[in-house]
């Protein structure tokens, strides 16, 4: 245990965390501004996966990583205006349809994987980049100066998203139909519109957050998410659908992943004990959103349809 202590594996446990932490957060982040608008999306990870497999593909065919990050915007594009039409025009109930997002997700990446490339191959990465003068700060320039493009995307995404939905008329727009529909209505707000757009939002930070998954691995192989997605989800709760709220929960999850697998690298984790620690950052996900139960409240008009008549 006290090698784990020194200043170098500390660092690199950090930056691992980091890393780990930011398909957590771009997901999260657009989660969190769907469920604002009333919209909740249990598809998450299915739209992850689409976007991790033709980001990847392209990288594969092209050798381009910017258009493979344009074939993950894109994809998450598409399912957006796809679960805004089942959703908001055809008034779907948005558990059902989002476990369906999720479903053809999963399944079409993996036919189609299989169909298209067959077994896993290597693609470029994403370089790092560093901050000038700040990246040479000694530790802390190495774990948080030192990330890909999408790292600071993500975090920057943060304050963005929090000044966007507490400070603009946009902002408000989503956080009254989110909250009373009716109301908003009778003011003049399009509640189809504003959802519509909250869920292109949504789906297009997924895209990016499998975007970057995949790019950051530089190989896809079959249910790369692995449930990562319905994690995201949870972490919005977690943050009680505020922007830094899921920021923290992102960090506390990546940061636990990392110190399990740093723990198992250097054997203080027995072999046989490997699986069970593993199960750590979901099981203080679970244990963190029982202890904030019914002391955060959702969006009141969270999964209810909107309709006129």
């Amino acid at each position: 245990m006290g090698s784990f202590f020194t200043s170098a594996v500390l660092v690199a446990t950090i930056a691992s965390g980091l890393r780990l932490a930011i398909p957590y957060l771009l997901a999260g982040l657009g989660e969190t501004v769907g469920q604002r608008s009333g919209v909740l999306n249990l598809g998450v990870d299915g739209v992850m996966q689409l976007s991790a497999f033709f980001a990847y593909w392209t990288v594969l065919e092209t050798g381009s990583l910017w258009l493979g990050v344009g074939a993950g915007l894109a994809v998450g594009t598409v399912m957006g205006l796809v679960y805004g039409v089942i959703t908001v025009t055809l008034g779907a109930t948005q558990g059902i349809s989002g476990i369906g997002i999720f479903l053809f997700g999963l399944g079409f990446s993996d036919l189609i994987f299989r169909r298209r490339v067959g077994t896993p191959k290597p693609i470029k990465q994403l370089p790092e980049v560093e901050v000038p003068l700040l990246s040479d700060i000694p530790w802390v320039g190495e774990a948080l100066f030192r990330q890909t493009l999408f790292g600071y995307l993500a975090f920057a995404s943060v304050p963005v998203v929090a000044l966007m939905l507490k400070h603009t008329t946009f902002g408000m727009n989503i956080r009254a139909v989110g909250e009373n529909p009716q109301a908003a209505d009778s003011l003049g707000i399009s509640v189809g519109r504003t959802r519509y757009l909250a869920i292109l939002i949504g789906n297009v930070m997924a895209g990016l957050a499998g975007t970057a998954l995949v790019l950051e691995l530089g190989i896809f192989q079959q249910n790369l998410t692995q449930g990562l997605g319905f994690i995201a989800v949870a972490l919005v709760y977690f943050g009680a659908w505020r922007a830094p709220g899921v920021m923290v929960g992102a960090l506390l999850y990546g940061l636990v992943n990392a110190t399990v697998l740093q723990w198992k690298a250097q054997g203080i984790i027995p072999r046989e004990a490997s699986d069970l620690a593993s199960m750590a950052p979901a099981v203080l996900t679970i244990l963190a959103l029982v202890v904030l139960a019914g002391r955060v409240s959702p969006p009141a008009a969270l999964t209810r349809p909107f309709s006129r008549h």
